[in-house]
């Protein structure tokens, strides 16, 4: 089984083709709550010259249709008869609606999920309280009541919201593990002692206990320091500002790496089946752990991929489900023309631009910021994506908003071969002088998926200076995702 890997797909699938019985020694998996938002990921520049940009990542909106009818019936025929008398029970009880189709869902996935888990191995579900209490019933079926551990409380402050009610400031996550085995893996951690002990007994361990008489022996403390308080199952860890968030729903590292760090050993595997922007990935390579995430979008990948590449400069990772090559990259296409859209400018290292697009910016998919001058003013280079037919009337679209935006570069990226007045049309463009490299690069470039699969790159400024003009503080053009 490989590891270190990011497998692009739907995590059922994935599971079911990749990963073999017993290979996984901890599981954490955030899916989504059936809340019925848009969520969206918000790109940004550090400097704040251009406006944020949303791109939709996923609905969270589950619905009762013919593919949750088909997961029912395979619950109900596959799965052990408590299982299966539960999801029946529960349909009966709940109907056919959005809920029973979340549910149903994760019961065909936690049922993979246990197969995958080693037998010292442990699963964390982290969900909200309007969905906890269905979960934890499939949980205690798919895994047992015997093998729950805890019901964590993750509390954290946000701003207030919502009258007539306490404030909603928690999330639940609950540890199972795949056997009663004394044997399974749980690292013990602590936490600081309370502020009336610390000031009685300071940092010692404390002799505590009772004499022969059942009398209670006044507490003593010894010479070696404590470790503190065995960690309870309330975590005050502070949330991820929105504004900082990667992904609509990022959870802290420090919570990621509680876990981790309680559940599993150096060079264990650790899996992450719904894993958005990374989280549990970044703190699994933090501690020396191995690594798989899924996740079904290609917008989520890229985030992902650039996230780890910036925290561990120089790790060796490997993308599956990715086009590799003509054929599969026109299927994508053919399948989901945002998706499509999503890698093909993860190819260049281009950002998306976000679906409301207006005026001047009409037409165009995403930005390369690009840093070129003295000032340090921040520019972008315009990126345009085609996956059907393309004809001249794009290039001229093109050059029609850098013009009008006095954007240095514009790149087309398309799946077809440009044609001869495509390509006339680009040259006649002109070049683009950049300050801090002087040299010409061509304003307007054509770029196949079938040179991006060769090797070829945009002609575009480096984010490095040449080494004449190395006493320039030059900031490159790589986006900052916030």
């Amino acid at each position: 089984m490989e590891t270190n890997v990011l497998y692009y797909g739907d995590n059922l699938d994935i599971l079911r083709k990749y990963i073999p019985d017993g290979s996984v020694d901890l599981i954490y998996l955030d899916p989504p709550f059936n809340s019925k938002k848009d969520y969206n990921i918000l790109f940004k520049e550090d400097d704040s010259q251009w406006s944020p940009a949303q791109v939709k990542a996923f609905e969270d909106t589950w619905r009762w249709d013919a593919q949750a009818e088909a997961a029912y019936q395979e619950v109900i025929d596959t799965s052990s008869m408590r299982l299966a008398k539960l999801i029946s029970a529960m349909r009966e009880g709940i109907g056919a609606n959005d809920v029973m189709a979340y549910l149903v869902m994760m019961a065909t996935r936690l049922t993979e999920l246990h197969r995958v888990l080693k037998a010292t191995g442990s699963v964390y579900l982290h969900c909200d309280p309007t969905m906890s209490h269905y979960l934890k019933l499939v949980l205690d079926q798919i895994f047992g009541p015997r093998n729950f551990r805890n019901e964590i409380v993750w509390h954290y402050r946000k701003w207030p919201t919502g009258r007539l009610q306490f404030q909603r400031n928690h999330d639940i996550i609950f540890f199972y593990s795949k056997s009663e085995s004394l044997a399974r893996t749980f690292n013990q951690l602590f936490m600081e002692r309370a502020a009336s002990t610390l000031q009685r007994f300071g940092t010692k361990k404390i002799i505590s206990g009772r004499d022969q008489t059942g009398q209670r022996i006044p507490s003593a403390t010894m010479e070696e320091d404590s470790l503190g308080v065995r960690q309870d199952d309330v975590w005050d860890i502070g949330r991820v500002p929105p504004i900082k968030q990667l992904f609509p729903t990022e959870k802290p590292l420090a919570l990621l790496e509680r876990i981790v760090s309680a559940s599993s050993k150096e060079g264990d595997v650790v899996l992450d089946p719904f894993c958005g922007c990374g989280t549990a990935l970044v703190a699994s390579h933090k501690l020396d752990r191995k690594w798989i995430g899924i996740d079904i979008t290609h917008l989520a990948i890229a985030v992902m991929k650039r996230r780890l590449q910036d925290h561990f400069p120089g790790i060796r990772l490997e993308i599956i489900g990715e086009p590799m090559d003509l054929p599969s990259a026109q299927e994508l296409a053919r399948q989901n023309r945002y998706q499509f859209q999503w890698w093909a400018l993860s190819l260049i290292d281009a950002r998306p631009m976000g679906e409301k697009k207006k005026g001047a910016d009409k037409g165009v998919d995403g930005v390369i910021p690009l840093v070129d001058t003295p000032d340090k003013k921040l520019k972008r280079i315009v990126v345009s994506v085609k996956s059907g037919k393309v004809g001249v009337g794009i290039l001229r679209e093109l050059r029609g908003v850098i013009e009008a935006n006095n954007d240095p570069l514009g790149i087309l990226l398309t799946l077809e071969s440009p044609t001869e007045p495509m390509v006339t049309e680009a040259a006649a463009a002109g070049f683009y002088e950049s300050p801090i490299w002087q040299k010409k690069f061509p304003r307007l470039q054509i770029l196949t998926i079938a040179d991006i699969f060769q090797g070829k790159r945009p002609n575009i400024p480096s984010p490095m200076p040449p080494p004449k003009a190395a006493t320039i503080n030059h900031e490159g053009r790589q986006a900052n995702l916030i």
